[in-house]
């Protein structure tokens, strides 16, 4: 049976500024296992939006990740004629709320700002679509982190 998660307003998870100390983007950068996140980030022009209020889950490729796609892939969607289709990219990996890993369920759907859904599955270990969650609630000041294997594509 299928579930969709939905949140609005009030979010699963309350987080406060107090006891964080640094929003999505900062606490992606600071990890260092992101850096092509972060280079795709700022080249969508969405850095100000991860830093704002929130809160988002944000599921985060590795470079390792990112490094897996076709060769070129990257660097052709960083160039500024496809910018709308890595800011469709990046969208995707992205759900409006705070979702921990206790939230999620076998099936269980979520849509993301991109406007498409992504399933997740629990069987074997965390899933979103066909992403691994390797590492799962790290906690910013508007929003959660949840670490992938793989670069997740809207209509896949």
């Amino acid at each position: 049976m299928l579930k969709t998660l939905l949140i609005a307003g009030a979010s699963a998870i309350t987080m406060t500024t107090s006891t964080l100390a640094a929003d999505i983007v900062d606490t992606a950068a600071e990890a260092g296992t992101f850096t092509t996140l972060i280079a795709a980030v700022e080249a969508a022009g969405l850095v100000d939006t991860l830093k704002g209020e929130g809160p988002f889950t944000v599921f985060a490729p590795t470079d390792e990740a990112f490094a897996a796609l076709p060769q070129g892939t990257v660097e052709n969607l960083l160039l500024e004629e496809n910018r709308d289709q890595l800011v469709s990219i990046l969208t995707y990996h992205v759900v409006p709320g705070a979702v921990a890993s206790s939230d999620l369920t076998e099936g269980m759907t979520a849509a993301t700002v991109e406007g498409s859904d992504v399933t997740f599955t629990l069987e074997g270990g965390a899933k979103v679509n066909e992403a691994n969650i390797t590492q799962a609630d790290i906690a910013a000041d508007n929003g959660v982190i949840h670490v992938i294997d793989a670069v997740i594509m809207p209509g896949m």
